[in-house]
């Protein structure tokens, strides 16, 4: 049985404006998903699916692939999106399910489905990887969004990643000599991506300030001091607050919190970012937060 890993991301800037250009720096997280596949040649024209989380089954579903049809499922909602996606993946590849044989298809998240970290971009580059064919176009055709996550999952490296003109991306060495000072905070309460650049997308904005958030991204990815990289997220974090009209998580839940903190991916879940102070765990704690990370425990 062959094998296949993506590793998930966390986006550290340009949220949102990630759509309209803005340079996105977005870091690889130690667990993400592994694809294991296997073909029998027995023109029986079928798939059979299983999705794992965290080693425990959560998804099996029997694929028809000549018709296109869900033959049995445990969550058909869930069956009828793997089979879109698989059918996207026969439209673009010149090597998988054009026969007729067998296969035996299994992926295995690696982090809880809650924390945000990239369940599906995972796949999508799983997937393209195996079938050969260009992530990005599979994931633009089979979810949307700008790619960052694709970008991370490809290149199994912290990115600087730009979709417009047309996507591109380059990996870069971004290791702080401050990273053992900062800390991920999960918030708990899942956010639709597509809600969040829903709202964006409906508000007018100018390249100027699309360009504001990449000079962010640039400098930020410059910082060698935590004191400047700290300062630099808190503007970050205040502007896009005043261009969506949604206060900060550090208003809503951290006010009194003696350090930065920053929303990574769409706002009012998933991770946030600060950086350890005395007593930061009980501070946490006693807000109800309860997974904290830091840097070596998270960041691959």
């Amino acid at each position: 049985m062959g094998e296949i890993y993506s590793p998930g991301k966390l986006m550290l800037t340009s949220e949102y404006f990630a759509v309209d250009g803005a340079l996105v720096l977005a870091v690889p997280t130690k667990l993400g998903q592994e694809f294991f596949f296997e073909e029998i040649h027995d023109g029986k024209s079928i798939i059979f699916w299983e999705a794992y989380h965290q080693n425990k089954l959560w998804l099996k579903a029997v694929i028809d692939y000549k018709n296109w049809q869900i033959l049995e499922t445990n969550i058909t909602s869930s069956a009828e999106f793997i089979l879109k996606t698989l059918k996207n993946v026969q439209s673009l590849s010149e090597i998988q399910f054009k026969g007729s044989q067998t296969y035996h298809l299994k992926t295995n998240l690696q982090f809880p489905s809650d924390y945000g970290l990239g369940s599906s971009s995972t796949l999508m580059n799983n997937l393209a990887e195996w079938s050969d064919i260009d992530p990005f176009h599979l994931n633009s055709i089979s979810l949307g969004g700008s790619g960052y996550d694709i970008a991370v999952a490809n290149a199994k490296s912290a990115v600087l990643f730009q979709n417009k003109p047309e996507i591109r991306f380059e990996k870069v060495n971004f290791n702080p000599k401050f990273k053992n000072e900062l800390i991920f905070i999960h918030l708990n309460q899942k956010q639709d991506s597509r809600e969040g650049i829903n709202l964006y997308k409906s508000k007018t904005k100018s390249q100027n300030l699309v360009n504001e958030f990449s000079d962010l991204t640039r400098n930020i990815l410059l910082c060698d001091e935590l004191d400047n990289f700290s300062d630099l997220m808190t503007i970050h974090e205040q502007r896009i607050s005043y261009f969506i009209e949604i206060p900060t998580v550090k208003s809503i839940f951290f006010a009194d919190c003696a350090k930065f903190v920053k929303s990574l991916g769409a706002w009012g879940g998933d991770f946030v970012m600060s950086a350890k102070f005395e007593g930061y765990e009980d501070y946490f704690w006693g807000k109800g937060f309860s997974t904290v990370f830091e840097w070596n425990d998270l960041i691959d």
